[in-house]
C-alpha cells in the first residue's frame, strides 16, 4: 500500500504546486490524451520488441508484486525451519531411506502437507527435495553440493529479476520518448506559424507536455515500481538462502538443532523469529517427526 500512497503524494504535490503557482490544467488536459497515446504506445511497443512474449507477460504479472509486497512472512520462515528440522532429524536418526516417500512425492507427504504455503512453492520444494537427493548420491567432495545449490539460487534469482530489469529499461527510455513526442508537437506548431500568438502558445505548451509526461512517468512512476519490485525479489530470495544454509550445516555434520539455528541466523532481521519463538514452535511438532 505504500506505493499507492506514494503515487498519491506525487500527483498531489506536483499538480497542486503547479496550480497554486498560477498554472492552469487546460493545456495539459487537452494535450494529455494525444501525448499519452504517443508516449505510452511507443514505450509499450519498444518493450514488446525487446522482450519475448513470455517475459513480457511475466513482467506484467510481476508488477502486481509491487502492490502486494514480499511473499514470505515471519510465520513462513518458522514453518520452513520446522520442516527442515523434521527432515534433518529423520535423516540423522533413521537415514536417508526414511525420507524416500516424502522426497519422491512431496505433494502427498504427511510432513510437507503440514506446510501448504511451502508445498505450493515449486522452487522451494524442488530445492529441498533435490538437495536431499544429492545427500543420497554422496559426492566425492561433499562441498560440491554447496556449489550446485548456489548455482540453482543464482539462476532463480537472475530469472526473478527479469521484470525489474525490463521496467528499468522502460524508465530509462521514457524521457527520450517524451522528447520525440515534444519534437512532433513542435513540428506541428511550425506548420501553423501563421496563427496568432495565443494559439501558438497553446500549441507549444501542448508540445512540452510530451517532455513533461516522459520524465514524469519515468522517474516518478516506472522507476519506483522497478526499484520496489527488485527489493521484493531480493527479500523473497532470502527464503531460499535459508534452505541452502541449513544444508551446508548438514554437510558439516551439525545436529538438527544447530542446523536450524544456523538457518535462523540468516533470516532478514525484520522477519527473524528469536531463539525462544523457535523453541516454542518446535514443541508443536508431532511426536512422530
Amino acid at each position: 500500500m505504500n506505493i499507492i500512497l506514494g503515487f498519491i503524494v506525487v500527483i498531489g504535490m506536483v499538480f497542486g504546486g503547479y496550480m497554486l503557482s498560477g498554472g492552469t490544467m487546460d493545456v495539459i488536459l487537452y494535450a494529455l490524451p494525444y501525448e499519452g497515446m504517443m508516449i505510452g504506445g511507443a514505450a509499450l511497443g519498444s518493450f514488446l520488441a525487446a522482450n519475448s512474449f513470455r517475459d513480457a507477460l511475466g513482467t506484467g504479472k510481476s508488477t502486481f508484486k509491487a502492490l502486494k509486497g514480499p511473499k514470505w512472512k515471519q510465520q513462513d520462515y518458522i514453518d520452513l525451519l520446522n520442516l527442515m528440522f523434521t527432515l534433518t532429524k529423520m535423516y540423522r536418526t533413521k537415514g536417508i531411506l526414511s525420507l524416500d516417500e516424502h522426497i519422491e512425492n512431496p505433494q502427498e507427504s504427511s510432513i510437507f502437507s503440514q506446510y501448504p504455503r511451502l508445498q505450493k512453492d515449486h522452487f522451494a520444494l524442488d530445492l529441498i527435495t533435490d538437495s536431499f537427493r544429492m545427500l543420497a548420491l554422496q559426492f566425492d567432495d561433499p562441498f560440491q553440493m554447496e556449489e550446485v545449490i548456489n548455482k540453482k539460487l543464482k539462476k532463480h534469482h537472475h530469472e526473478a529479476l527479469k521484470a525489474p530489469r525490463a521496467l528499468t529499461t522502460v524508465a530509462d527510455a521514457l524521457p527520450a520518448i517524451g522528447i520525440v513526442a515534444a519534437v512532433l508537437g513542435v513540428i506541428k506548431t511550425m506548420g501553423s506559424i501563421d496563427k496568432p500568438p495565443s494559439v501558438l502558445g497553446e500549441m507549444i505548451g501542448g508540445a512540452l507536455v510530451g517532455t513533461f509526461l516522459g520524465v514524469f512517468l519515468a522517474y516518478l512512476f516506472v522507476a519506483p515500481v522497478s526499484g520496489r519490485l527488485a527489493a521484493i525479489e531480493e527479500q523473497d530470495g532470502a527464503f531460499y538462502n535459508v534452505i541452502r544454509d541449513v544444508f551446508i550445516a548438514i554437510l558439516q555434520d551439525h545436529s538438527p538443532a544447530i542446523c536450524i539455528e544456523i538457518g535462523r541466523g540468516n533470516i532478514p532481521s525484520e522477519l527473524q523469529p528469536n531463539f525462544y519463538e523457535m523453541e516454542e514452535a518446535r514443541q508443536t511438532l508431532p511426536e512422530a517427526a
